[in-house]
């Protein structure tokens, strides 16, 4: 990392790990990340990074000549539709292309970096969703022939090890989807989630990092962000000021602290040093005991993925 080194940075050995979020959008750039999570590392941290690839699997499906279909759930959040055929462009984006080239990515800045997808190890796993719940023209339906999973269990176990061992776990979807008749099929899970369910089994810190600053109260303006919320009735606020694609962070942060995170900051990727930045105070920080004696999350999974 260049520059002065913060204080966030210098990891005392009762410091949980940091579970890094890196969007998989255009706008944000992995490289601010790269460098902070090799300072971190040197300094004794333990790092799990976990990252999308939302563009780079439309590019694919383009070139592939699939058109990229997105649904909206009966939540209202947004999420992509996944059949046998996207899917299949969806593992050898994120799988095989991200995963290998962000890998690669934090071996040259002198991370000790491990490439896993969700299906290495039963790391993430669940019950496949072969049907979702979605709304078109207003009317709620079923879509069938869907490749996407809930996120119920996480192999701590393999990450703690890799840690111990001085590795940093580089993460993507997919999930291995369990059929119910003792088959696993490789399945898509929504980034942001599925890092909320790594930092919950972990109890880690929880760093997600998009390319905006935080959550806004309005939402087309900066000036508005809300810098922290510790009490149920600020964490309603800032799920109340929410929309689109944050909607999704913001149930992912709720997710991870329900698990067993301590603290999720919703952060900017594109300045410098935004890991550390993010660990000292820049962006949202939506702490644990915004969620008051209220234990696991009732939100609705239903067709929510990446």
């Amino acid at each position: 990392m260049n520059g002065t080194e913060s204080d966030a940075g210098d990891a005392p050995a009762d410091e949980p790990p940091v579970v890094v979020k890196v969007g998989g959008a255009k706008a944000v750039d992995p490289a601010g990340a790269v460098g902070d999570v090799a300072h971190l590392v040197a300094n004794g941290r333990r790092v799990v990074v976990v990252h999308g690839g939302s563009t780079v699997v439309d590019e694919t499906l383009e070139r592939l000549g699939i058109e990229p279909e997105y649904v909206e759930s009966a939540s209202g959040v947004t999420g992509r539709f996944t059949d046998a055929e996207t899917m299949e462009a969806f593992a050898m984006a994120m799988a095989g292309k991200l995963n290998t080239e962000l890998t690669a990515q934090f071996r040259s800045a002198g991370v000790d970096a491990v490439g896993l997808s969700g299906v290495d190890g039963g790391l993430l796993s669940g019950p496949r969703k072969s049907a979702v719940r979605v709304v078109e023209d207003g009317k709620k339906k079923i879509r069938r022939g869907d490749h996407s999973g809930r996120i119920e269990s996480v192999n701590a176990d393999l990450l703690a090890d890799l840690l111990a061992d001085g590795y940093t776990p580089v993460v993507s979807p997919p999930m291995a989807g369990d059929e119910g008749d003792g088959e696993v099929t490789p399945v898509n899970a929504d980034a942001d989630r599925a890092a909320a369910a790594v930092a919950g089994a972990l109890g880690a810190d929880l760093v997600l990092l998009t390319d905006v600053s935080g959550v806004y109260a309005d939402p087309d303006d900066p000036e508005t962000r809300i810098d922290a919320a510790a009490t149920p009735d600020e964490l309603a606020a800032v799920e109340d000021a929410a929309e689109g694609f944050m909607g999704k962070k913001v149930m992912a942060a709720r997710e991870a602290l329900s698990g067993g995170s301590g603290r999720v900051v919703i952060a900017d990727a594109n300045v410098r040093d935004p890991v550390v930045a993010a660990l000292g105070g820049a962006g949202t920080t939506i702490e644990r005991s915004a969620l008051g004696g209220e234990g696991e999350s009732g939100a609705e999974t239903g067709g929510e993925t990446a």
